[in-house]
């Protein structure tokens, strides 16, 4: 059952916004034959709109098995590059084109090609956390759900290059016992949380567990009872006996949580400092107003250069079929 939606005060479209913006997107969807595609960090409103809710893993697979002839993404520029990548005679919207990403935006595209060229001979698996141009670069892409999956299939002869999350690439070389050479890009979500505020949580909740992000940083990892993407890490908070979850990663998956097992605590791990900083601040600039204009004027709308979506989209096909 659709709600009407919070409105953000002060919005200079809000005298044209509908009274019922759930109610309009639907009639929007189906006028454009539309599906909207969501990660779990968006807004909670957005969320609750979507067709889809998933990780980069789940959205990507979305992406490439939909009919839909206009493809919404609510999420950051990179998810919606790979939805782009995938349908290149598809309308692909994203409510606002600044919706980038610390990570990605840490591997300029530049120098990322003199890393790979100072290491020749590796084989270039690349988290899709990247650009288009990165992606374009690699030889397979990857995501938090299948780094390990994707880099045990490859022998072991091989040498590889892991980019650009560090921390992801630290927990692959501990899960595989493979040797990588990693570009040093980290996500400022994942990377803000305190082992000292963690620490101080666990003696007020002792017996909660405490699931993260391989994105988090090794010495906040080594005090998780579960390590998975965001999909893993909802499944497990539904299935495991604990009643109460410290929960290390972007907490907009904490409204997902509460919904499947609302008889369950989430708390989100905090940050270094007191603000807001363990929210990406490039999902939330997102909104179910900026989703509905976006809709309504079929813009902004993601382009590329038909080289590099086509270059780019080898390795995304390598990692789909490699996630069978």
């Amino acid at each position: 059952m659709f709600t009407t939606a919070r409105r953000q005060p002060g919005s200079p479209s809000m005298a044209e916004l509908p009274d019922d913006l759930f109610a309009a997107i639907q009639s929007l969807k189906r006028e454009l034959n539309a599906v909207i595609l969501a990660h779990y960090y968006q807004d909670p409103d957005i969320q609750d709109v979507a067709d889809y809710l998933g990780d980069s893993l789940g959205l990507s697979q979305q992406a490439a098995s939909t009919n839909a002839e206009v493809i919404v993404f609510a999420g950051v520029h990179f998810m919606a590059e790979t939805a782009k990548i995938l349908n290149p005679d598809k309308l692909v919207l994203l409510p606002d084109l600044a919706a980038g990403c610390s990570l990605a935006d840490s591997c300029p595209p530049e120098a990322f090609a003199a890393f790979k060229a100072a290491h020749p001979n590796h084989l270039v698996v690349s988290y899709i956390n990247c650009t288009a141009e990165i992606k374009a670069m690699s030889d397979i892409i990857c995501t938090s759900a299948n780094a390990v999956q994707i880099v045990r299939q490859i022998p072991e002869t091989q040498p590889i290059i892991f980019a650009p999350d560090r921390n992801l690439g630290r927990y692959v070389m501990q899960q595989t016992g493979r040797e990588l050479v990693l570009w040093q890009g980290a996500c400022i979500v994942h990377e803000t949380f305190s082992e000292r505020k963690l620490l101080q949580l666990k003696t007020a909740y002792p017996q909660a567990e405490v699931i993260a992000h391989p994105e988090c940083e090794p010495i906040l990892l080594r005090h998780a009872q579960y390590i998975g993407s965001t999909t893993a890490l909802l499944k497990y908070a539904q299935s495991s006996t604990s009643q109460t979850f410290i929960v290390a990663t972007e907490p907009g998956i904490i409204h997902q949580m509460q919904k499947q097992a609302p008889q369950k605590q989430f708390i989100p791990a905090p940050p270094l400092s007191n603000c807001a900083c363990n929210e990406c601040p490039h999902m939330r600039l997102n909104t179910l107003e900026k989703l509905y204009w976006a809709m309504k004027n079929r813009a902004p709308e993601i382009t590329m250069p038909e080289t590099t979506r086509v270059a780019a989209l080898r390795p995304i096909q390598r990692m789909l079929a490699m996630s069978v």
